[in-house]
C-alpha cells in the first residue's frame, strides 16, 4: 500500500472519530455545566447519532476493510446501540460495494491457476454476497461422475491486497483507541487491540476457514437441524474458497420467516441450543453469528457459514467457563468469585469480591423478564455499577477467550432482540453447563 494512500486512510479514520467523540463530548458539557435542558441534550443527541451513523458509513464504504467489519458488528446490536445507527449500519450486512468481476476474475484463476471457463460452467458475474474481506459468487462446475449436471457451489474470493488494507486499519485503530484512553482513564481497550490483532489474520487463511468447517460440521452430524456447507478443497486455497450452495432465509428477515411459516421463537430458541452445545459441550465455536452469516431453512434448521473467525479452547477452559456460568445461573456467589479466579479473571485486589459480583449481575440483570435478549436501559445501569466498582477494584487481565465469547454473547442478543426473543436463558443454559461439569465427573 502507497504511503499517500496509508495516510489518507488514516486521516479519514481519525478525523471521523475525533468529530463523534467531540460531538457526544460537547452536547454533555453543555448539559452538565450550562444547564442544557435534558430533552434539549436528547434532541441534539439523537441528531449526532444520524450524522455520526452516516458519517461512519460513508467512510466504511469508500474505505472497506475492518471498517466494515466494525459496522457490520455494530449494526448488528439494536439491544444495545441507538436506533439511529442500526437503521444505517445495517446496510452494511448487505449493501457492501463489490469488486469488479475482472478484478474477481483474475484472483480466481491465479490462485487456482487454470482459466475459470474450464472449472466453471456458469459464474455469476454479481456476487451473492459481499463483505469486508472477500466477496461470494454462485457457480457451477463442470459436470462429473458424481455431478453429472455440475454442481452448484458457492466460491469466496479474497479481495486483492486486503491483507496491507487491514493491517492498515488494525494500527490505525491500535493509534485512536490509545489516544482514547487519555481522555477516558477508566476505560482500558488493550484486550480489544489485542484480540482484533489476534483474530484477523486467521479470517484471511481460507483453508484455516475451511478446516474450522468441517470441524463444527462433525461436530453437530447428530443434528439434522444444523447445516453446514460441504468444503470442497479441489478448487480452494488461501484466498478463494469453494463450498456447497445452501439456500435459506437470512436470521433477521422476520417477515420472510413468517411467510414461510417459519416460528421464530423456534428459531431463537435454536439458535441458544446451539451456541450452547458450542460453548459447553463442543470447545470449538463459530466466533462470527452477524446476520450474513445465518440462514433459516423450514424446520426450522439453522445454515452456519462462514467460519473464517472460530474458536477451539481446550476442556479445562471449557469446564471452568462451564462452572463460572452454572454459578451465576444459580447466583451461588462463593462459588462465582471462585470461578472467576480460577478463569483467570484477575482484579487489582483479589480478596475484594465487589467487582466479581458486578461482573454476574452484568450478565443477569440486563435482559427484562420474558425478553431473551439485553435491554439497553438495564445495561446501561449494569455499566454504571460496573464503572463504580472497576473504579475501586480495576480488572488487570482477562482471558482472551472470554472476551471473544462475550463479543459472541453480544452477537446474539442483537439476534434475539430481531427475533423478539422469549427464550428462558437461564432455563436453556443451566442444562447445558450441569452437562458439562457432569462430564467431567
Amino acid at each position: 500500500m502507497k504511503l499517500s494512500t496509508r495516510l489518507s486512510r488514516t486521516y479519514a479514520v481519525t478525523s471521523l472519530a475525533a468529530r463523534v467523540y467531540l460531538g457526544y463530548k460537547a452536547i454533555s458539557v453543555r448539559e452538565k455545566r450550562f444547564g442544557l435542558r435534558h430533552n434539549k441534550a436528547e434532541r441534539k443527541r439523537l441528531r449526532h447519532h444520524t450524522w455520526s451513523a452516516n458519517r461512519f458509513f460513508d467512510v466504511a464504504v469508500r474505505r472497506q476493510g475492518l471498517l466494515i467489519k466494525l459496522g457490520q458488528l455494530i449494526g448488528s446490536r439494536p439491544d444495545l446501540i441507538p436506533d439511529e445507527y442500526i437503521d444505517v449500519l445495517s446496510r452494511l450486512q448487505d449493501a457492501v460495494p463489490p469488486r469488479r468481476f475482472n478484478v474477481i476474475r483474475r484472483v480466481v484463476e491465479s490462485e487456482l491457476e487454470r482459466p475459470l471457463d474450464d472449472i466453471f460452467d456458469d459464474f455469476e458475474e454479481a456476487p451473492i454476497a459481499s463483505a469486508s474481506l472477500a466477496q461470494v459468487h454462485r457457480a457451477r462446475l463442470k459436470p462429473s461422475a458424481s455431478a453429472p449436471e455440475g454442481r452448484v457451489v458457492a466460491v469466496k474470493v479474497q479481495y486483492p491486497g486486503i491483507e496491507k488494507i487491514v493491517d492498515n486499519d488494525l494500527q490505525n485503530t491500535r493509534l485512536l483507541l490509545r489516544v482514547l484512553a487519555q481522555f477516558e482513564r477508566n476505560l482500558d481497550f488493550t484486550p480489544i487491540i489485542e484480540e482484533l490483532s489476534h483474530n484477523t489474520p486467521q479470517e484471511l487463511d481460507f483453508i484455516n476457514e475451511g478446516h474450522n468447517a468441517e470441524i463444527i460440521a462433525r461436530n453437530f452430524a447428530g443434528r439434522e437441524d444444523v447445516i453446514v456447507p460441504e468444503i470442497l478443497w479441489e478448487y480452494s486455497t488461501r484466498r478463494v474458497l469453494t463450498m456447497e450452495y445452501m439456500e435459506g432465509i437470512k436470521i433477521t428477515d422476520v417477515a420472510a420467516l413468517q411467510r414461510e411459516c417459519i416460528d421464530t421463537q423456534a428459531v431463537a430458541q435454536l439458535v441458544t441450543d446451539v451456541y450452547c452445545e458450542q460453548f459447553f459441550l463442543h470447545g470449538m465455536f463459530h466466533a462470527d453469528p452477524h446476520p450474513g452469516n445465518l440462514l433459516v431453512q423450514p424446520g426450522p434448521a439453522l445454515v452456519m457459514l462462514d467460519f473464517g473467525l472460530c474458536r477451539q479452547y481446550d476442556d479445562t477452559f471449557r469446564l471452568r467457563y462451564a462452572r463460572m456460568m452454572n454459578a451465576m445461573l444459580r447466583w451461588d456467589l462463593p462459588a462465582l468469585v471462585r470461578a472467576y479466579k480460577e478463569l483467570g479473571i484477575k482484579v487489582k485486589d483479589p480478596d475484594d469480591p465487589a467487582i466479581y459480583i458486578e461482573m454476574g449481575r452484568a450478565f443477569m440483570e440486563t435482559s427484562r423478564p420474558g425478553e431473551g435478549y439485553a435491554d439497553a436501559d438495564l445495561v446501561a445501569e449494569a455499566n454504571l455499577r460496573f464503572e463504580k466498582a472497576m473504579r475501586a477494584n480495576p480488572v488487570t487481565d482477562i482471558p482472551r477467550e472470554l472476551l471473544l465469547i462475550m463479543r459472541v454473547s453480544g452477537l446474539l442478543s442483537g439476534l434475539g432482540k430481531h427475533l423478539e426473543s422469549r427464550v428462558d436463558v437461564t432455563q436453556t443454559l443451566l442444562p447445558y453447563t450441569q452437562a458439562a461439569l457432569d462430564g467431567a465427573k
